[in-house]
């Protein structure tokens, strides 16, 4: 994938989970999610953290490194502000010269910067749909994101089956579409 087609990609992925971020009504930051252990707060905690990781690593800093720094509720009193605040510094993190030809420390090994990239876009997609659902807003992906999120899932399906970081695979009925069979490989029901 060429560099600047990751970053629009990356962008819009973030756009979307923002736009959702933005729809979060004084009451509805407690409710629950697809993701069965985390609220409203609890999953838009987790992708400002993710944001958060962001600019450390890819100026090489390690997971080590960087250490509890992230660990907690980063969302304060005001959670938009604090995750348009992260996204915006992963955004440029990862716009910056050569940004995604370097490699980054994970905790589970080297990486491609691009690669994280990639990744990190995937996850908001999918996070995306959680949060659209947890906040009762429409919930339909752009399908060029549940397109070029499906592809870089389908080949890992088993990986992600095993790593416990998904439920099971939920089966979806033949023909189903790009955003259908995207929710399924990562165990949730559209």
């Amino acid at each position: 994938m060429a560099e600047n087609e990751t970053l629009a990609l990356h962008a819009a992925a973030l756009d979307l989970f923002a736009g959702h971020v933005h729809r979060v009504g004084p009451d509805q930051w407690a409710a629950a999610t697809p993701c069965t252990d985390w609220s409203v707060r609890d999953l838009v905690n987790h992708m400002t953290v993710e944001q958060l990781w962001v600019p450390p690593l890819l100026a090489g800093d390690t997971p080590a490194g960087v250490g509890d720094e992230y660990d907690g509720d980063q969302l304060g009193d005001d959670p938009v502000a604090a995750w348009d605040a992260a996204a915006a510094d992963a955004r440029t993190a990862f716009a910056e010269p050569v940004a995604l030809a370097r490699t980054v420390h994970l905790s589970y090994g080297d990486r491609p910067a691009e690669s994280y990239c990639t990744e990190m876009a995937v996850d908001a997609v999918v996070h995306s749909w959680d949060l659209a659902r947890g906040i009762g807003a429409d919930d339909v992906l752009p399908p060029e994101l549940a397109e070029f999120a499906l592809e870089q899932v389908e080949p890992q399906t088993a990986m992600l089956a095993a790593s416990g970081l998904f439920a099971d695979p939920v089966p979806v009925p033949p023909g189903a579409d790009a955003q259908t069979r995207l929710l399924g490989l990562t165990g949730r029901r559209g």
